[in-house]
């Protein structure tokens, strides 16, 4: 890498014409990612929460992902993301907002800023995108989307992309509307795949071979016996899944159980009552893509992904860009001196 006394800033019109608007280098990245936490070759502190007294919902938050990535090209970097649940209906912007920040390696000085609400969310797709080519069935045709805002839209995008085979989109948010608004962004694309919005949560789960969480909820409402046999769950939201589904399910899959195993999550909260431990884990997402432990071993299983999400997941992903941003002469170059 060549050291510069400069930084070069990508928004997010620089990552699009690099390519963010897709998940293909999002599935890339997240998967060499992947294979470096399960070679260790990382540092990834715990994230700390930033909260104050006015911050009245679970996502009002601001978060520090720090991470040092090894590897053939190594880096350092943080994404800072913020979030307020107000934000779209008082400001008229996005719940979320993030930049990454990349230094170099060798010197630690910083190298770029990269807009990073667009990474965020696709990086957390491509994660639901490489986890189902190891742990839903192979047949597949049927996904279930709980929650219908940015985070759905891209959760979508990615597995349409990457899974030709699906049929059928199951769609419920307590505002209709919004899976009105996924639906034609995604219908005149993908006229053969047919969208229905469910009269609530349990018809739709219980219809879903690929189930996945995007909502902001505080408390699990999700349990076992609403799952179908055979059923992947990719928890992105978190929160959104009862205990007893950790508990009965047949393999339960995190992507790092030191950052899993906080915060009072559902996890955390199992661990304290004595429930559950790593032991009853079956393994790291890594483990799985780097082919150390088998994924799903047959149709039956139901299989419960729960990704606190990593600081190597954006890390990983802003290298790339970044690179790609070298290779092509995108973004704006700003002097540091």
């Amino acid at each position: 890498m060549t050291i510069t006394a400069e930084l070069r800033y990508l928004s997010q019109s620089d990552i699009k014409q690099l390519g963010g608007d897709h998940s293909a280098a999002f599935m890339s990245a997240i998967e060499e990612g992947l294979q470096l936490h399960a070679k260790r070759q990382f540092v990834q502190p715990l994230k700390p929460y930033l909260r104050w007294q006015e911050a009245s919902h679970i996502a009002d938050r601001i978060i520090a992902m720090p991470c040092y990535l090894g590897g053939e090209n190594p880096i350092a970097g943080i994404k800072w993301i913020g979030s307020r649940q107000h934000n779209p209906g008082k400001h008229q912007l996005p719940r979320a907002s993030a930049v990454i920040v990349l230094n170099d390696a060798e010197t630690n000085y910083p190298v770029a800023v990269l807009e990073a609400s667009l990474i965020s969310a696709m990086r957390t797709a491509a994660i639901t995108g490489i986890a189902t080519r190891y742990l839903a069935r192979s047949d597949f045709r049927e996904i279930g989307i709980i929650g219908c805002g940015p985070i759905a839209q891209m959760q979508v995008q990615t597995l349409l992309e990457q899974y030709s085979q699906i049929s059928h989109v199951h769609l419920y948010d307590l505002f209709p509307a919004a899976a009105d608004k996924l639906i034609s962004q995604f219908t005149p694309q993908y006229p053969e795949v047919q969208f229905t919005i469910q009269p609530d949560a349990e018809t739709l789960v219980r219809l879903a071979d690929v189930l996945v969480t995007c909502t902001v909820s505080d408390a699990p409402y999700i349990p076992f016996a609403w799952l179908k046999r055979g059923c992947f769950v990719s928890n992105i939201s978190i929160m959104d899944i009862h205990k007893d589904v950790f508990l009965k399910a047949d393999k339960v899959i995190v992507d790092d159980w030191e950052q899993c195993n906080r915060e009072k999550k559902v996890i955390n909260q199992l661990v304290e009552e004595g429930l559950f431990s790593r032991e009853q884990l079956h393994a790291e997402l890594g483990d799985i893509v780097s082919g150390a432990i088998t994924g799903r071993d047959n149709n039956d299983e139901i299989i419960l992904l729960n990704p606190m999400g990593m600081a190597i997941d954006d890390i990983v992903c802003a290298r790339w860009f970044y690179q790609a941003a070298l290779t092509h002469n995108v973004g704006t170059r700003l002097p540091l001196f």
